[in-house]
């Protein structure tokens, strides 16, 4: 039998100091959410309206965050060519009840960083010895939002989405209702301090 699965998408486009967003999520196939600009929308009603706009308004902060940081690198440190940086994040539950959990990063169409979810590290994956790579994995490490919270998220929070969908677990639980959209917001903190690195290395200030 197939796995269940929670996947999510983000992608980010960042061009003369301006940051595109993009992405999903699905929930077991089923698109359940959309990122377009600094609008993300629920497509399945996971949750109520009112933690729902609480949800929205903290991905757009999130967002805006990272855009501001953006500009203001790219005026100390010019780049007169486009960055694409993209991250797939998410878990698969199987039959027996086993889980695995995912997080990898690309620049430019490169494999530049994964996180190795059971001791919560990050990887790098850009080939040769990347100063910018090195120092985006340094930045990464320093904050428990992207280790511990991170790892919590992948390994609980989206195991927890599926257990509760499952037939498997006899039973639907009210789990189903847990913040799909954190994954969106710990995505971003990915990107903000892979953004950090790469414009501070660009200067050769790493």
């Amino acid at each position: 039998a197939a796995p269940l699965t929670f996947i999510m998408l983000q992608r980010t486009r960042i061009s003369n100091g301006n940051s595109i967003f993009w992405g999903n999520a699905s929930l077991d196939g089923r698109l359940s959410h959309l990122l377009e600009g600094l609008n993300v929308t629920q497509v399945l009603p996971l949750e109520p309206p009112d933690a729902w706009t609480r949800r929205q308004q903290d991905v757009t902060t999130y967002l805006l965050t990272f855009g501001r940081l953006v500009k203001l690198f790219s005026k100390e440190r010019p780049i007169n060519y486009t960055q694409s940086l993209s991250c797939r994040l998410g878990c698969r539950l199987f039959p027996n009840g086993t889980a695995h959990s995912f997080y990898e990063v690309n620049l430019n169409g490169t494999a530049f960083l994964s996180f190795h979810v059971p001791n919560a590290t990050w990887v790098r994956r850009w080939p040769g010895k990347d100063a910018v790579a090195a120092f985006a994995e340094r930045e990464l490490m320093k904050y428990p939002i992207t280790t511990q919270d991170l790892q919590h998220f992948l390994n609980t929070t989206c195991v927890g989405i599926l257990q509760a969908q499952s037939a498997w677990t006899g039973e639907q639980s009210s789990r189903s209702q847990a913040p799909l959209v954190l994954g969106l917001i710990v995505g971003t903190l990915a990107l903000l301090g892979m953004s950090v690195g790469i414009f501070l290395c660009t200067g050769g200030s790493c």
